[in-house]
């Protein structure tokens, strides 16, 4: 960062005011795809999608060649293969549970929302008590985050997961979940899910489809202070580089402290149009752009205040403060607070060169639909795994409600894991057989399918453990089916 606004406001005044006039040519010009000015309002094409018919074809033969299994086996061979387990360690004397059934189930139960009770009811090799006990002394916020960063590692690590994506580019995106009745303080009563109270699960997703961070969040919250949390303290060995987002996470505070923390912020912004450039020149510079144009950076605000938004920058990337923390004490202030004021100026410039970004790529557009996509399937998976108590979170506190997230978001982690292992196994024998499976298409598969896993049923943990071991063959019979 440099010492002075005047350095950063001169450097970054220039790039903008090259922009601007840029983009001014090119839209004059007719040069933009998808683009076009007309009565003085933008009109952006919507991308269309990229997916060729015959990568869907891969995608099915390859999803009916995996094994037909029951997410008990699943658990078990992911922890046998990741270790994740080792990570749940005992309060008291930092032992790893050594009861793998209980911890297992315990973590099961706070993914489908199934409870301690109904799950040693409904399995085979552990009982309430053992529940309890396993629930009480290894289920923490900080084993939980310590288990999934072993399970998005090592799939990271796999060959496999390249297919989808480095690793370096993610996602995010909330999702509500109904809560107790009424009157209960459990949730709260947001009009765009219904009448019914509720809670949101944040969830930022990998290019690789690894679900690293998740947090409760109230229904009737914005979404952007949540953003950061998840970019600045995953704690996994991803190293994100560019982040995107749908219209609810975006802000212009975000928009500044993305860059000042090292990430790319990448909204898709519903209402594009409908946003203001801003400039730091007059705005008399930028004759055919004037009703694109907004009020002028506050560059006085700017300067008055770098030093106080430089301590900011400093406390979140050491971790002093969470982001979401920050942003929502700025904003309760009774009076607008003039560091806030501040930030979301710097922010303005920020959107602007992205807003810029966005227009004149094409590609851009299409690599944020895409990785917005890969949330939405995410989310299909966890209603088909949080279903009991027809997927209303009854918990009250927030810690229960944590626990309930962050259980589900393992198992979807576990999922992941296990279906690119046998995806792979998939292609070595396609191309075994001599058939080309070119990576291209590849790319377009998921390993977020859930058709061949059975979800609910009784629960034998016994058995499940007995198989962890091995390798399981593929499904050829169901293969040469859909072939």
């Amino acid at each position: 960062m440099p010492a002075t606004a005047d350095e950063w406001l001169a450097a970054r005044g220039a790039e903008l005011d090259r922009r601007l006039k840029g983009f001014a040519r090119r839209l004059r010009r007719g040069e933009l795809e998808g683009v076009e000015l007309r009565d003085g309002r933008l009109h952006v094409s919507p991308v269309k999608a990229a997916t060729p018919p015959e990568a869907d074809a891969l995608a099915d033969r390859i999803d009916a060649m995996l094994p037909r299994t029951r997410i008990t086996e699943v658990m078990h061979e992911v922890s046998r293969a990741t270790g994740f387990a080792a990570a749940f360690t005992n309060l008291r004397t930092g032992e790893r549970c050594d009861n793998e059934n209980a911890l297992l189930a315990t973590i099961l139960a706070d993914a489908s929302n199934l409870g301690l009770t109904r799950m040693a009811a409904a399995s085979q090799g552990v009982t309430r008590d053992q529940l309890i006990w396993t629930a009480d002394a290894y289920i923490r916020p900080e084993t939980y985050k310590a288990a999934l960063a072993r399970i998005i590692n090592a799939h990271h690590a796999l060959p496999i997961a390249a297919i989808w994506g480095d690793g370096s580019t993610s996602s995010s995106d909330g999702q509500f979940f109904r809560s107790a009745k009424r009157g209960d303080a459990a949730g709260e009563i947001n009009a765009r899910y219904g009448h019914d109270p509720g809670l949101s699960f944040y969830t930022h997703l990998s290019d690789q489809h690894g679900p690293y961070h998740i947090k409760v969040m109230s229904a009737t919250s914005h979404e952007a202070p949540y953003v950061l949390d998840g970019l600045v303290h995953h704690g996994t060995q991803l190293n994100i580089g560019t982040h995107y987002t749908d219209t609810g996470g975006a802000s212009d505070h975000v928009f500044i402290l993305c860059p000042m923390l090292g990430f790319r912020y990448c909204p898709r912004l519903r209402d594009l149009p409908d946003r203001k450039l801003a400039c730091i020149e007059p705005a008399s510079n930028y004759k055919d752009l004037q009703p694109l144009l907004g009020q002028r950076v506050k560059a006085d605000v700017v300067r008055e205040h770098w030093d106080e938004a430089i301590r900011l920058f400093a406390s979140l990337k050491a971790g002093t403060v969470a982001p979401s923390t920050m942003l929502k004490k700025l904003a309760a202030y009774r009076r607008q607070n003039q560091l806030d004021v501040a930030l979301q100026e710097l922010g303005r410039i920020e959107r602007t060169l992205f807003m810029l970004d966005w227009l004149e790529s094409p590609e851009l557009r299409r690599r944020c639909h895409a990785g917005l996509n890969k949330s939405e399937q995410r989310h299909f998976l966890a209603q088909v795994i949080c279903t009991f108590k027809q997927g209303r979170i009854a918990d009250r506190g927030m810690e229960a409600q944590q626990f309930r997230a962050s259980g589900l978001n393992l198992v979807i982690a576990a999922i992941v894991y296990w279906n690119s292992t046998y995806i792979a196994d998939a292609v070595a024998h396609l191309r075994a057989t001599g058939e080309v499976v070119p990576a291209a298409l590849l790319a377009h598969t998921t390993p977020l399918s859930w058709e061949h896993i059975g979800l609910s049923g009784d629960f034998l943990w016994d058995r499940a453990a007995a198989t962890a071991a091995s390798r399981r063959p593929l499904n050829l019979g169901h293969a040469k089916a859909a072939a």
